[in-house]
């Protein structure tokens, strides 16, 4: 599997691809500017995109969907609870002032546990609310792709339409903390001193759950 974390030009959104070397497959996790970086990017890495995940329904992460899919083909997943937001009126004009256009409608809605597949390469959903009812993180065995779920030394904002202070805390305790420590955490934005880190850190240095 390979993992290639990419910074974008705005917002510090980080986009991840996501290459399966068996079937020369790959997926893009929050493709949400400077698409055809992303896909030259891929292409030059070697693997068609076949598939998009987004990790919750903001227009800084899903407002490169509709380039990305009209170029590759590829399908949309996102979690059941954020599939209504992601092609909502509000969200389709913060898409078009972001420079993106509104998203395509999800082709797979996802839950808590599901397998997103690619090739050999299989991301389990953890699906953690609080940023949004539909937050969700992708895992494998020592790589985490924490959306604006945990951030670096931070966490995701809980004061929009549907955040949950509460929410946000128990998804990260449950769900993201009993994962091996060694496990890399790959935030949703560029916000920490550094642009990846650890379970095993950010349970001993977040300050956000140090407060809890």
């Amino acid at each position: 599997m390979v993992v290639r974390q990419i910074k974008l030009s705005r917002m510090e959104t980080f986009c991840y691809l996501v290459g399966d070397p068996a079937s020369k497959t790959g997926l893009l996790i929050d493709p949400a500017f400077d698409t055809g970086r992303i896909l030259a990017a891929a292409a030059t890495a070697g693997f068609t995109i076949t598939a998009v995940v987004n990790t919750h329904g903001h227009a800084d992460h899903c407002c490169g969907n509709a380039a990305v899919m009209g170029a590759s083909g590829a399908r949309l997943h996102i979690h059941k609870k954020d599939a209504r937001q992601l092609t909502g009126f509000f969200n389709g004009v913060l898409c078009r002032l972001l420079g993106g256009r509104p998203s395509p409608r999800p082709d797979v809605v996802l839950q808590h546990g599901e397998a997103v597949v690619l090739g050999q390469t299989t991301l389990t959903v953890l699906h953690t609310p609080g940023h949004t009812p539909g937050s969700i993180c992708l895992y494998m065995p020592g790589h985490l792709f924490a959306g604006d779920t945990l951030f670096v030394g931070s966490a995701g904002r809980t004061d929009l339409s549907g955040g949950s202070i509460k929410d946000l805390h128990a998804s990260i305790r449950t769900r993201l903390f009993p994962l091996p420590d060694d496990t890399r955490v790959w935030p949703g934005h560029d916000y920490g001193d550094r642009p990846v880190s650890t379970i095993g850190h950010e349970k001993k240095t977040n300050p956000f759950m140090q407060a809890d």
